[in-house]
């Protein structure tokens, strides 16, 4: 069985999130990161020691965040890391939902909520009528392959009858909807108090989100190689992205332009955004990065502005200076 903990994290921030983890450790040492906010953990050898039920296991997890760190979080359970994932989005806060028939579980709901299924994805396969996981379930393989290619079919067939065959790896860190794994990131969301038509706002969030994790990796003298928007929207699905930046850099206004073309590839155009999560990842130390000189005068003034406006912030605190945009 697989859990996974989703804290709710708005107050405390990313910092605690370690902490976290090691209490989720605590239990079993089968403990994934999932940045921003949560981990999965294959607890099965906890079960049968404690003796506890994974929604018993659940509630002592819960208890533990909000006594010793004060984080309230949703635990979703499962028989593999992608139906745990999908119950804690399905999960109330505070609760935990344990999925214990997964085809049932799975067979009304929408195709796109399956991990890996972007928005192309969903609506090449709702254009054939294949709207639902369950009618997707149905479909013979070959069709599958024929619509979205042989090895995506294949997979998007076995997710389809509640098919993951991704261990839980200890010390690594877990990307939904890609087979990527390995490598180090940092990450940071941001969610919105109401469901976010406005793709101004969406953009005033990147911005946010660019500037913070900038201003972390030179303080921690790094830079990243690619940059991963989730858009994470009213119905609890998701869409996810990544580029890959021209040079590694730290830049924030490099990090924002590429966050920008991003965000303008979905083609939101109005949808219910609940939240934005950003990515940096390759990090890698700053100087093993070589940054291509140019005769901007302008990129070059930029950088030694970021320069002042990082020691006034180690100085005076994260907000001490701010984008226009953001302070307004």
């Amino acid at each position: 069985m697989i859990l996974c903990v989703r804290f709710r994290l708005e107050a405390a921030g990313e910092v605690v999130l370690p902490r976290l983890l090691d209490l989720l450790g605590e239990f079993t040492p089968l403990v994934e990161a999932a940045p921003p906010d949560g981990a999965l953990a294959d607890v099965r050898g906890a079960l049968r020691y404690f003796g506890w039920s994974p929604a018993e296991l659940g509630s002592v997890i819960r208890v533990r965040a909000l006594a010793l760190y004060g984080v309230d979080c949703v635990v979703g359970a499962g028989p593999n890391p992608m139906l745990a994932r999908m119950a804690a989005r399905e999960a109330r806060p505070g609760t935990t939902l344990v999925v214990e028939d997964p085809a049932a579980f799975l067979r009304d709901r929408p195709v796109a909520a399956l991990d890996g299924v972007g928005r192309a994805t969903a609506r090449t396969l709702c254009g054939y009528g294949l709207d639902s996981v369950g009618r997707v379930a149905d479909a013979p393989l070959a069709v599958l392959q024929r619509l979205v290619g042989a090895k995506a079919g294949r997979e998007l067939w076995e997710r389809a009858r509640g098919i993951d065959r991704t261990p839980v790896i200890p010390g690594e860190v877990s990307l939904p909807h890609s087979s990527a794994r390995g490598g180090t990131l940092m990450a940071a969301e941001r969610s919105f108090p109401r469901d976010e038509l406005n793709t101004a706002e969406h953009r005033r969030a990147l911005l946010s989100l660019t500037e913070e994790l900038g201003a972390r990796m030179r303080t921690e003298h790094q830079v990243c190689r690619s940059l991963t928007v989730t858009v994470r929207y009213a119905d609890r699905t998701t869409t996810t992205r990544t580029r890959t930046l021209r040079e590694p850099t730290a830049h924030s206004t490099d990090l924002s332009t590429l966050a920008y073309a991003i965000h303008a590839s979905f083609g939101l155009q109005r949808a219910r955004v609940r939240g934005i999560a950003l990515r940096a990842e390759g990090l890698a130390p700053a100087e093993s990065a070589a940054h291509q000189l140019t005769f901007d005068p302008a990129d070059d003034k930029a950088r030694r502005i970021e320069a002042v406006a990082d020691r006034a912030r180690a100085k005076y605190g994260p907000r001490a200076v701010l984008p226009g945009s953001l302070a307004a």
